[in-house]
Protein backbone atom coordinates (compact mmCIF):
# COMPACT_ATOMS: atom_id res chain seq x y z
CA UNK A 1 0.00 0.00 0.00
CA UNK A 2 1.30 3.59 -0.59
CA UNK A 3 1.79 5.62 2.49
CA UNK A 4 0.06 8.60 2.84
CA UNK A 5 -1.38 10.75 5.75
CA UNK A 6 -3.83 9.48 7.25
CA UNK A 7 -7.14 11.40 7.91
CA UNK A 8 -7.13 14.15 11.03
CA UNK A 9 -7.86 13.13 13.90
CA UNK A 10 -11.13 12.94 15.17
CA UNK A 11 -12.51 15.47 17.64
CA UNK A 12 -13.19 15.38 21.33
CA UNK A 13 -16.61 16.35 20.28
CA UNK A 14 -17.15 13.45 17.95
CA UNK A 15 -15.21 10.71 20.22
CA UNK A 16 -17.71 11.33 22.52
CA UNK A 17 -20.67 11.30 20.29
CA UNK A 18 -19.36 8.29 19.73
CA UNK A 19 -19.19 6.77 23.27
CA UNK A 20 -22.57 8.32 24.13
CA UNK A 21 -24.31 6.40 20.86
CA UNK A 22 -22.34 3.05 21.95
CA UNK A 23 -23.03 3.38 25.65
CA UNK A 24 -27.03 3.90 24.51
CA UNK A 25 -26.87 0.50 22.65
CA UNK A 26 -25.93 -1.67 25.06
CA UNK A 27 -28.08 0.04 27.93
CA UNK A 28 -30.83 -0.42 25.37
CA UNK A 29 -31.04 -3.73 23.95
CA UNK A 30 -29.32 -5.28 27.39
CA UNK A 31 -32.33 -3.61 29.79
CA UNK A 32 -35.09 -4.30 27.34
CA UNK A 33 -33.78 -8.17 27.05
CA UNK A 34 -32.99 -8.38 30.71
CA UNK A 35 -36.83 -6.96 30.83
CA UNK A 36 -38.63 -9.40 28.80
CA UNK A 37 -36.27 -12.50 28.80
CA UNK A 38 -36.65 -14.91 31.76
CA UNK A 39 -33.53 -17.22 30.51
CA UNK A 40 -31.08 -16.58 28.25
CA UNK A 41 -30.48 -17.78 24.36
CA UNK A 42 -29.29 -21.21 24.68
CA UNK A 43 -25.42 -20.41 23.12
CA UNK A 44 -25.58 -17.78 26.02
CA UNK A 45 -26.50 -20.35 28.42
CA UNK A 46 -23.63 -22.59 26.84
CA UNK A 47 -21.24 -20.07 27.66
CA UNK A 48 -22.23 -19.44 31.17
CA UNK A 49 -22.22 -23.16 32.05
CA UNK A 50 -18.89 -23.63 30.11
CA UNK A 51 -17.47 -20.54 32.69
CA UNK A 52 -17.40 -23.42 35.40
CA UNK A 53 -14.00 -23.52 35.07
CA UNK A 54 -10.65 -21.81 32.89
CA UNK A 55 -9.95 -24.52 30.02
CA UNK A 56 -7.42 -23.90 27.47
CA UNK A 57 -10.18 -25.62 24.76
CA UNK A 58 -13.35 -27.18 24.38
CA UNK A 59 -14.95 -30.10 22.83
CA UNK A 60 -16.94 -27.90 20.58
CA UNK A 61 -15.09 -24.31 19.97
CA UNK A 62 -12.07 -22.71 21.16
CA UNK A 63 -12.05 -21.08 24.69
CA UNK A 64 -11.80 -17.26 24.69
CA UNK A 65 -15.62 -16.44 25.08
CA UNK A 66 -15.23 -19.19 27.97
CA UNK A 67 -12.97 -17.11 29.42
CA UNK A 68 -14.27 -13.81 29.20
CA UNK A 69 -17.64 -15.20 30.70
CA UNK A 70 -15.83 -16.96 33.09
CA UNK A 71 -14.01 -13.68 34.22
CA UNK A 72 -17.43 -11.54 34.21
CA UNK A 73 -19.71 -14.56 36.63
CA UNK A 74 -16.41 -14.60 38.98
CA UNK A 75 -17.74 -11.02 39.74
CA UNK A 76 -21.54 -10.45 39.11
CA UNK A 77 -22.57 -14.45 39.52
CA UNK A 78 -24.04 -16.31 36.35
CA UNK A 79 -27.76 -13.93 35.74
CA UNK A 80 -29.24 -14.30 32.28
CA UNK A 81 -28.91 -10.16 31.55
CA UNK A 82 -24.86 -10.91 32.03
CA UNK A 83 -24.87 -12.41 28.30
CA UNK A 84 -27.21 -9.92 27.08
CA UNK A 85 -24.54 -7.39 28.37
CA UNK A 86 -21.57 -9.73 27.29
CA UNK A 87 -22.65 -10.03 23.69
CA UNK A 88 -23.96 -6.22 23.34
CA UNK A 89 -20.46 -5.06 24.63
CA UNK A 90 -18.08 -7.34 21.83
CA UNK A 91 -20.71 -5.61 19.10
CA UNK A 92 -19.91 -2.06 20.46
CA UNK A 93 -16.37 -2.99 20.43
CA UNK A 94 -16.72 -4.19 17.04
CA UNK A 95 -18.34 -0.87 16.21
CA UNK A 96 -15.67 1.24 18.25
CA UNK A 97 -13.25 -0.37 15.68
CA UNK A 98 -14.82 0.36 12.82
CA UNK A 99 -14.75 3.98 13.83
CA UNK A 100 -11.00 3.87 14.39
CA UNK A 101 -10.40 2.58 10.82
CA UNK A 102 -12.93 5.29 9.19
CA UNK A 103 -10.87 8.05 10.75
CA UNK A 104 -7.99 6.96 8.93
CA UNK A 105 -9.29 7.93 5.90
CA UNK A 106 -12.57 9.80 6.64
CA UNK A 107 -13.64 13.14 8.55
CA UNK A 108 -15.24 12.34 11.71
CA UNK A 109 -18.80 12.85 10.24
CA UNK A 110 -18.47 10.44 8.02
CA UNK A 111 -16.84 8.11 9.75
CA UNK A 112 -19.50 8.50 12.58
CA UNK A 113 -22.08 8.27 9.58
CA UNK A 114 -20.43 4.77 8.69
CA UNK A 115 -20.35 3.48 12.20
CA UNK A 116 -24.19 4.41 12.61
CA UNK A 117 -24.81 2.56 9.51
CA UNK A 118 -22.96 -0.50 10.12
CA UNK A 119 -24.68 -0.36 13.87
CA UNK A 120 -28.47 -1.33 12.79
CA UNK A 121 -27.33 -4.17 10.77
CA UNK A 122 -28.75 -7.32 12.45
CA UNK A 123 -25.51 -8.66 13.52
CA UNK A 124 -24.56 -5.64 15.43
CA UNK A 125 -28.12 -5.15 17.07
CA UNK A 126 -30.65 -7.63 17.59
CA UNK A 127 -27.76 -10.68 17.46
CA UNK A 128 -25.62 -8.75 19.30
CA UNK A 129 -27.29 -9.41 22.40
CA UNK A 130 -26.58 -13.20 21.89
CA UNK A 131 -23.22 -13.94 23.22
CA UNK A 132 -21.78 -16.99 21.04
CA UNK A 133 -18.47 -17.20 19.68
CA UNK A 134 -20.15 -15.12 16.13
CA UNK A 135 -20.62 -12.33 18.39
CA UNK A 136 -17.63 -12.62 20.57
CA UNK A 137 -15.49 -11.94 17.73
CA UNK A 138 -17.44 -8.94 15.99
CA UNK A 139 -14.35 -7.07 18.21
CA UNK A 140 -11.49 -9.04 17.07
CA UNK A 141 -12.26 -8.86 13.63
CA UNK A 142 -12.35 -5.51 13.52
CA UNK A 143 -9.77 -4.70 15.59
CA UNK A 144 -7.34 -6.73 13.29
CA UNK A 145 -8.77 -5.47 10.33
CA UNK A 146 -7.92 -2.06 11.92
CA UNK A 147 -4.56 -3.24 12.18
CA UNK A 148 -3.69 -4.29 8.98
CA UNK A 149 -4.83 -1.48 7.42
CA UNK A 150 -2.38 0.64 9.84
CA UNK A 151 0.79 -1.98 9.38
CA UNK A 152 0.55 -2.42 5.71
CA UNK A 153 -0.03 1.53 5.36
CA UNK A 154 2.39 2.39 7.73
CA UNK A 155 4.72 -0.65 7.94
CA UNK A 156 5.16 0.05 12.06
CA UNK A 157 6.14 -2.99 13.76
CA UNK A 158 4.18 -2.32 16.20
CA UNK A 159 0.65 -2.73 14.31
CA UNK A 160 2.21 -5.63 12.92
CA UNK A 161 2.54 -7.18 16.22
CA UNK A 162 -0.67 -6.30 17.50
CA UNK A 163 -2.10 -7.11 13.94
CA UNK A 164 -0.81 -10.95 15.02
CA UNK A 165 -1.81 -11.30 18.57
CA UNK A 166 -5.08 -9.80 17.70
CA UNK A 167 -5.89 -12.64 15.07
CA UNK A 168 -4.46 -14.86 17.22
CA UNK A 169 -7.29 -13.89 19.74
CA UNK A 170 -10.04 -13.70 17.01
CA UNK A 171 -8.71 -17.42 16.18
CA UNK A 172 -9.31 -19.02 19.91
CA UNK A 173 -12.81 -17.10 19.80
CA UNK A 174 -13.43 -19.65 16.36
CA UNK A 175 -11.55 -20.87 13.55
CA UNK A 176 -13.69 -18.98 10.76
CA UNK A 177 -10.74 -16.42 11.19
CA UNK A 178 -9.14 -18.33 8.73
CA UNK A 179 -11.54 -16.65 6.20
CA UNK A 180 -10.79 -13.05 7.91
CA UNK A 181 -6.78 -13.92 7.07
CA UNK A 182 -7.80 -14.97 3.28
CA UNK A 183 -9.23 -12.15 3.02
CA UNK A 184 -5.91 -10.08 3.88
CA UNK A 185 -3.89 -12.46 1.95
CA UNK A 186 -5.97 -11.84 -0.90
CA UNK A 187 -5.57 -7.18 -0.60
CA UNK A 188 -1.74 -8.37 -0.22
CA UNK A 189 -1.33 -9.77 -3.21
CA UNK A 190 -3.81 -7.07 -5.22
CA UNK A 191 -2.04 -4.17 -3.41
CA UNK A 192 1.70 -5.25 -4.53
CA UNK A 193 2.77 -4.97 -0.51
CA UNK A 194 4.90 -8.81 -0.66
CA UNK A 195 7.39 -7.03 -3.02
CA UNK A 196 8.01 -4.50 -0.21
CA UNK A 197 10.74 -5.77 2.39
CA UNK A 198 9.35 -3.88 4.73
CA UNK A 199 6.28 -6.02 4.55
CA UNK A 200 7.72 -9.51 5.11
CA UNK A 201 9.76 -8.20 8.00
CA UNK A 202 6.42 -7.46 9.67
CA UNK A 203 4.41 -10.02 8.60
CA UNK A 204 7.19 -12.16 10.71
CA UNK A 205 6.32 -10.07 13.21
CA UNK A 206 2.80 -10.76 13.24
CA UNK A 207 3.18 -14.49 12.91
CA UNK A 208 5.66 -14.15 15.69
CA UNK A 209 2.72 -12.95 18.27
CA UNK A 210 0.43 -15.01 16.66
CA UNK A 211 1.86 -18.10 17.45
CA UNK A 212 3.05 -16.56 20.68
CA UNK A 213 -0.57 -15.59 21.95
CA UNK A 214 -1.71 -19.20 20.48
CA UNK A 215 0.39 -21.59 21.57
CA UNK A 216 -1.81 -22.72 24.81
CA UNK A 217 -4.53 -23.75 22.85
CA UNK A 218 -2.49 -25.22 20.28
CA UNK A 219 -1.23 -27.35 23.18
CA UNK A 220 -4.51 -27.75 24.33
CA UNK A 221 -5.59 -29.37 20.44
CA UNK A 222 -2.72 -31.32 20.02
CA UNK A 223 -3.42 -33.08 23.74
CA UNK A 224 -7.16 -33.30 22.89
CA UNK A 225 -6.50 -35.07 19.58
CA UNK A 226 -8.37 -31.81 17.70
CA UNK A 227 -11.92 -32.26 18.89
CA UNK A 228 -12.95 -29.13 18.15
CA UNK A 229 -11.99 -29.73 14.08
CA UNK A 230 -14.32 -32.90 14.06
CA UNK A 231 -17.11 -31.50 15.47
CA UNK A 232 -16.74 -28.77 12.96
CA UNK A 233 -16.22 -30.87 10.56
CA UNK A 234 -19.59 -32.87 11.69
CA UNK A 235 -21.29 -29.53 11.13
CA UNK A 236 -20.66 -28.89 7.66
CA UNK A 237 -21.85 -32.42 6.78
CA UNK A 238 -25.30 -32.61 4.34
CA UNK A 239 -26.87 -35.42 3.16
CA UNK A 240 -26.51 -34.76 -0.96
CA UNK A 241 -25.24 -31.65 -2.69
CA UNK A 242 -28.98 -30.59 -3.89
CA UNK A 243 -29.60 -30.24 0.22
CA UNK A 244 -25.93 -28.00 0.08
CA UNK A 245 -26.89 -25.55 -2.80
CA UNK A 246 -31.14 -25.46 -0.97
CA UNK A 247 -29.01 -24.66 2.41
CA UNK A 248 -26.70 -22.13 0.15
CA UNK A 249 -29.51 -20.24 -1.51
CA UNK A 250 -31.56 -19.74 2.68
CA UNK A 251 -28.09 -18.92 3.44
CA UNK A 252 -27.82 -16.17 1.47
CA UNK A 253 -31.26 -14.34 1.57
CA UNK A 254 -30.54 -14.98 5.24
CA UNK A 255 -28.19 -12.53 4.60
CA UNK A 256 -29.82 -9.96 3.04
CA UNK A 257 -32.92 -9.90 5.61
CA UNK A 258 -29.72 -9.35 8.45
CA UNK A 259 -28.60 -6.71 6.57
CA UNK A 260 -32.39 -5.24 5.67
CA UNK A 261 -31.98 -2.20 8.47
CA UNK A 262 -28.97 -1.02 6.75
CA UNK A 263 -30.98 -0.73 3.52
CA UNK A 264 -33.92 0.35 5.05
CA UNK A 265 -31.84 3.47 6.96
CA UNK A 266 -30.10 4.14 3.36
CA UNK A 267 -33.77 4.42 1.63
CA UNK A 268 -35.11 6.52 4.06
CA UNK A 269 -32.58 8.87 3.84
CA UNK A 270 -33.30 8.82 0.41
CA UNK A 271 -36.35 9.69 0.92
CA UNK A 272 -36.11 12.13 3.57
CA UNK A 273 -33.25 14.11 1.39
CA UNK A 274 -35.72 13.88 -2.16
CA UNK A 275 -38.66 15.61 0.22
CA UNK A 276 -36.14 18.31 1.41
CA UNK A 277 -34.63 19.07 -2.19
CA UNK A 278 -38.04 19.70 -3.64
CA UNK A 279 -38.71 21.86 -0.46
CA UNK A 280 -35.84 24.08 -1.08
CA UNK A 281 -34.94 27.02 -3.78
CA UNK A 282 -33.18 25.88 -6.87
CA UNK A 283 -30.46 28.52 -6.02
CA UNK A 284 -29.86 26.41 -2.43
CA UNK A 285 -27.45 23.66 -3.53
CA UNK A 286 -26.53 22.71 -0.03
CA UNK A 287 -27.90 19.21 -0.78
CA UNK A 288 -27.73 19.37 -4.71
CA UNK A 289 -23.99 17.66 -4.89
CA UNK A 290 -23.96 14.73 -6.54
CA UNK A 291 -20.35 14.30 -5.72
CA UNK A 292 -20.82 10.90 -3.83
CA UNK A 293 -18.36 10.71 -0.79
CA UNK A 294 -16.83 7.51 -1.96
CA UNK A 295 -15.02 9.84 -4.99
CA UNK A 296 -13.27 11.52 -2.15
CA UNK A 297 -11.45 8.48 -1.03
CA UNK A 298 -7.77 7.13 -2.62
CA UNK A 299 -7.51 4.13 -4.97
CA UNK A 300 -5.78 2.28 -2.09
CA UNK A 301 -8.48 2.81 0.53
CA UNK A 302 -11.01 1.97 -2.09
CA UNK A 303 -8.99 -1.23 -2.79
CA UNK A 304 -8.86 -2.04 0.75
CA UNK A 305 -12.40 -1.88 1.84
CA UNK A 306 -13.41 -3.83 -1.36
CA UNK A 307 -11.54 -6.44 -0.95
CA UNK A 308 -11.22 -7.31 2.79
CA UNK A 309 -14.98 -6.26 2.73
CA UNK A 310 -15.97 -8.72 0.17
CA UNK A 311 -13.99 -11.72 0.29
CA UNK A 312 -15.63 -13.12 3.24
CA UNK A 313 -19.29 -13.72 1.85
CA UNK A 314 -18.40 -14.33 -1.91
CA UNK A 315 -15.38 -16.86 -0.89
CA UNK A 316 -17.91 -18.87 1.75
CA UNK A 317 -20.66 -18.88 -1.14
CA UNK A 318 -17.99 -20.35 -3.85
CA UNK A 319 -16.18 -22.83 -1.56
CA UNK A 320 -19.87 -23.86 -0.62
CA UNK A 321 -21.09 -24.03 -4.01
CA UNK A 322 -18.12 -26.40 -4.85
CA UNK A 323 -17.62 -28.64 -1.99
CA UNK A 324 -21.15 -28.67 -1.13
CA UNK A 325 -20.78 -28.11 2.21
CA UNK A 326 -23.75 -27.34 4.93
CA UNK A 327 -23.99 -23.45 5.90
CA UNK A 328 -25.77 -21.53 8.98
CA UNK A 329 -26.60 -17.61 8.62
CA UNK A 330 -25.22 -16.80 12.06
CA UNK A 331 -21.85 -18.67 11.09
CA UNK A 332 -22.10 -14.94 8.40
CA UNK A 333 -21.48 -12.57 11.63
CA UNK A 334 -18.36 -11.03 10.76
CA UNK A 335 -18.83 -11.14 7.41
CA UNK A 336 -20.14 -7.68 6.52
CA UNK A 337 -18.38 -5.64 9.47
CA UNK A 338 -17.01 -3.26 6.10
CA UNK A 339 -20.79 -2.60 4.13
CA UNK A 340 -20.95 0.24 6.31
CA UNK A 341 -18.34 1.65 4.20
CA UNK A 342 -20.30 1.16 0.72
CA UNK A 343 -22.77 3.93 1.87
CA UNK A 344 -20.20 5.82 0.92
CA UNK A 345 -20.58 4.89 -2.86
CA UNK A 346 -24.17 6.22 -2.37
CA UNK A 347 -23.97 9.43 0.30
CA UNK A 348 -23.30 12.86 -0.95
CA UNK A 349 -24.40 16.18 -0.01
CA UNK A 350 -23.52 18.58 3.16
CA UNK A 351 -21.92 16.13 5.65
CA UNK A 352 -23.21 17.82 8.95
CA UNK A 353 -26.52 17.37 7.56
CA UNK A 354 -26.42 13.90 6.10
CA UNK A 355 -25.15 12.78 9.91
CA UNK A 356 -27.94 14.52 11.70
CA UNK A 357 -30.56 12.55 9.19
CA UNK A 358 -28.92 9.36 9.24
CA UNK A 359 -28.62 9.95 13.19
CA UNK A 360 -32.26 10.11 14.02
CA UNK A 361 -33.19 7.25 11.73
CA UNK A 362 -30.75 5.13 12.98
CA UNK A 363 -31.77 5.89 16.52
CA UNK A 364 -35.40 5.13 15.76
CA UNK A 365 -34.70 2.53 14.39
CA UNK A 366 -32.58 0.81 17.31
CA UNK A 367 -35.40 1.78 18.87
CA UNK A 368 -37.86 0.19 17.03
CA UNK A 369 -36.13 -3.15 16.40
CA UNK A 370 -34.96 -3.57 20.00
CA UNK A 371 -38.66 -2.59 21.70
CA UNK A 372 -40.26 -4.68 18.99
CA UNK A 373 -38.12 -7.72 19.82
CA UNK A 374 -38.43 -7.52 23.04
CA UNK A 375 -41.87 -7.52 23.04
CA UNK A 376 -42.43 -10.21 20.39
CA UNK A 377 -39.59 -12.31 23.05
CA UNK A 378 -41.27 -11.25 26.02
CA UNK A 379 -45.11 -10.77 26.89
CA UNK A 380 -46.21 -11.61 22.90
CA UNK A 381 -44.48 -15.05 23.24
CA UNK A 382 -45.47 -15.45 26.90
CA UNK A 383 -49.11 -14.59 25.80
CA UNK A 384 -49.50 -17.13 23.19
CA UNK A 385 -47.64 -19.63 24.86
CA UNK A 386 -45.01 -20.17 22.81
CA UNK A 387 -42.43 -22.50 23.69
CA UNK A 388 -40.11 -19.95 23.52
CA UNK A 389 -36.51 -20.07 25.33
CA UNK A 390 -37.10 -16.49 26.42
CA UNK A 391 -40.36 -17.33 28.82
CA UNK A 392 -38.59 -20.53 29.66
CA UNK A 393 -39.10 -20.65 33.38
CA UNK A 394 -35.64 -21.57 34.22
CA UNK A 395 -35.94 -20.30 38.13
CA UNK A 396 -39.52 -22.06 38.52
CA UNK A 397 -37.76 -25.27 37.41
CA UNK A 398 -34.50 -25.12 39.38
CA UNK A 399 -36.50 -23.83 42.54
CA UNK A 400 -38.76 -26.88 42.27
CA UNK A 401 -35.37 -29.44 41.34
CA UNK A 402 -33.72 -28.04 44.59
CA UNK A 403 -36.36 -29.24 46.77
CA UNK A 404 -36.30 -32.00 45.44
CA UNK A 405 -32.79 -32.63 46.13
CA UNK A 406 -33.00 -30.83 49.94
CA UNK A 407 -36.16 -33.03 50.32
CA UNK A 408 -33.55 -36.62 49.61
CA UNK A 409 -30.31 -35.19 50.09
CA UNK A 410 -30.91 -32.77 53.48
CA UNK A 411 -28.02 -31.25 54.36
CA UNK A 412 -26.23 -31.76 51.55
CA UNK A 413 -25.37 -29.22 48.79
CA UNK A 414 -26.02 -29.82 45.23
CA UNK A 415 -22.92 -29.39 43.43
CA UNK A 416 -23.44 -31.19 39.79
CA UNK A 417 -26.46 -31.61 37.45
CA UNK A 418 -26.06 -34.11 35.61
CA UNK A 419 -28.58 -32.81 31.68
CA UNK A 420 -27.94 -31.34 28.60
CA UNK A 421 -26.61 -27.96 28.40
CA UNK A 422 -29.82 -25.90 28.28
CA UNK A 423 -31.97 -28.01 31.17
CA UNK A 424 -29.02 -28.30 33.11
CA UNK A 425 -27.48 -24.60 32.54
CA UNK A 426 -30.83 -23.24 33.82
CA UNK A 427 -31.15 -25.54 36.81
CA UNK A 428 -27.79 -24.71 38.04
CA UNK A 429 -27.26 -20.63 37.26
CA UNK A 430 -30.18 -21.10 39.58
CA UNK A 431 -29.06 -22.80 42.52
CA UNK A 432 -25.48 -21.77 43.35
CA UNK A 433 -22.46 -19.93 41.94
CA UNK A 434 -20.90 -23.50 42.20
CA UNK A 435 -22.97 -25.89 40.86
CA UNK A 436 -21.88 -27.52 37.80
CA UNK A 437 -23.30 -29.48 34.72
CA UNK A 438 -22.14 -33.05 33.81
CA UNK A 439 -23.31 -32.17 29.71
CA UNK A 440 -25.01 -35.48 29.04
CA UNK A 441 -23.07 -37.50 31.68
CA UNK A 442 -20.15 -37.26 29.04
CA UNK A 443 -16.81 -36.09 30.79
CA UNK A 444 -15.45 -34.78 27.40
CA UNK A 445 -18.19 -32.65 26.72
CA UNK A 446 -17.40 -31.17 30.83
CA UNK A 447 -13.87 -30.82 31.42
CA UNK A 448 -14.58 -28.71 34.54
CA UNK A 449 -15.62 -31.86 36.02
CA UNK A 450 -13.05 -34.21 38.13
CA UNK A 451 -14.81 -37.30 38.00
CA UNK A 452 -15.40 -39.72 39.91
CA UNK A 453 -14.59 -37.26 42.58
CA UNK A 454 -17.08 -34.69 42.07
CA UNK A 455 -19.46 -37.47 42.51
CA UNK A 456 -18.68 -38.04 45.82
CA UNK A 457 -21.67 -36.02 47.42
CA UNK A 458 -24.15 -37.15 44.30
CA UNK A 459 -25.46 -35.60 41.74
CA UNK A 460 -29.37 -34.49 40.41
CA UNK A 461 -30.32 -36.40 36.79
CA UNK A 462 -32.82 -34.75 34.76
CA UNK A 463 -34.28 -34.75 31.49
CA UNK A 464 -36.67 -33.61 29.50
CA UNK A 465 -38.87 -34.82 26.32
CA UNK A 466 -40.41 -31.91 26.13
CA UNK A 467 -37.63 -29.44 26.01
CA UNK A 468 -34.93 -31.53 23.99
CA UNK A 469 -36.31 -35.09 22.98
CA UNK A 470 -34.76 -38.60 23.85
CA UNK A 471 -31.64 -37.69 25.97
CA UNK A 472 -28.40 -39.48 25.22
CA UNK A 473 -27.66 -43.18 26.00
CA UNK A 474 -24.89 -42.17 28.24
CA UNK A 475 -27.47 -39.69 30.06
CA UNK A 476 -30.00 -42.59 30.43
CA UNK A 477 -27.97 -45.46 31.80
CA UNK A 478 -26.84 -43.24 34.61
CA UNK A 479 -30.29 -42.40 35.17
CA UNK A 480 -31.43 -46.05 35.49
CA UNK A 481 -28.59 -46.62 38.33
CA UNK A 482 -30.02 -44.02 40.31
CA UNK A 483 -32.22 -45.50 43.31
CA UNK A 484 -34.42 -42.78 43.65
CA UNK A 485 -36.49 -41.50 40.47
CA UNK A 486 -39.66 -39.26 40.03
CA UNK A 487 -41.31 -36.62 37.32
CA UNK A 488 -42.87 -33.80 38.04
CA UNK A 489 -43.87 -31.04 35.56
CA UNK A 490 -43.99 -27.48 34.78
CA UNK A 491 -46.24 -24.89 32.67
CA UNK A 492 -43.66 -23.31 30.60
CA UNK A 493 -45.21 -20.04 30.53
CA UNK A 494 -49.13 -19.30 30.51
CA UNK A 495 -51.78 -21.63 30.55
CA UNK A 496 -51.86 -21.93 26.42
CA UNK A 497 -48.25 -22.93 26.86
CA UNK A 498 -47.09 -26.73 26.90
CA UNK A 499 -46.21 -28.64 30.29
CA UNK A 500 -42.62 -29.34 30.46
CA UNK A 501 -41.84 -32.86 31.86
CA UNK A 502 -39.01 -33.13 34.31
CA UNK A 503 -37.51 -37.18 34.29
CA UNK A 504 -35.35 -36.30 37.60
CA UNK A 505 -33.34 -38.80 39.47
CA UNK A 506 -30.96 -38.76 42.33
CA UNK A 507 -27.36 -40.37 43.05
CA UNK A 508 -27.21 -40.66 46.88
CA UNK A 509 -24.00 -39.19 48.35
CA UNK A 510 -21.12 -41.31 48.90
CA UNK A 511 -19.80 -42.15 52.83
CA UNK A 512 -16.66 -40.26 51.81
CA UNK A 513 -18.33 -37.34 50.86
CA UNK A 514 -17.61 -34.71 53.45
CA UNK A 515 -21.26 -33.91 54.22
CA UNK A 516 -22.46 -36.94 54.92
CA UNK A 517 -20.78 -36.96 58.52
CA UNK A 518 -23.42 -34.08 59.65
CA UNK A 519 -26.14 -34.60 57.21
CA UNK A 520 -28.68 -37.48 57.38
CA UNK A 521 -30.29 -38.89 54.35
CA UNK A 522 -31.94 -41.55 52.28
CA UNK A 523 -30.08 -43.84 50.02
Amino acid sequence: MIAQTPASTPSDTYQRYVLLYLLFMVLLWSVLMAISHKAPDLDGMEELVWSASFELGYLKHPPFPSWVMAALTSMLGRPAWLTFAAGMTASVLGLWFIWKLACEFLSPERALMVLLISSVSIYFSLRGTIFNHNTAQLWSVTAATWFFYRASRDQKPADWLWLGAVAALSTVTKYSAVILFTAFFLYFLRSGMWRQRQTWVGVGLALLAYVLVLSPHLYWLVKHDFAPFRYMDGSLETHTRWQAYKELLAFSLDQLGRLSPMIVAMIALGIWNHRDKKKRAQSDTALQDKQRYADAISRSDKQFVLWVGLTPMISTVLISAIMGTRLVASWATTFFVLYGFFALWILHGQDKIQLRRIAIIVIVLQILLASGYALARGPLAWHTGRDSRSTFPGPEVSAQMQAIWKEHMPGIPLKVVVADTWLGGNIAVHAGQDVMVFIDADPAASPWLKLPQDLQCGALIVYSIQTRGKPPQSLLELYEQAPIKGLTEQRWSSERSPMIDLNWAILPAQRSCPFTATAGHDG
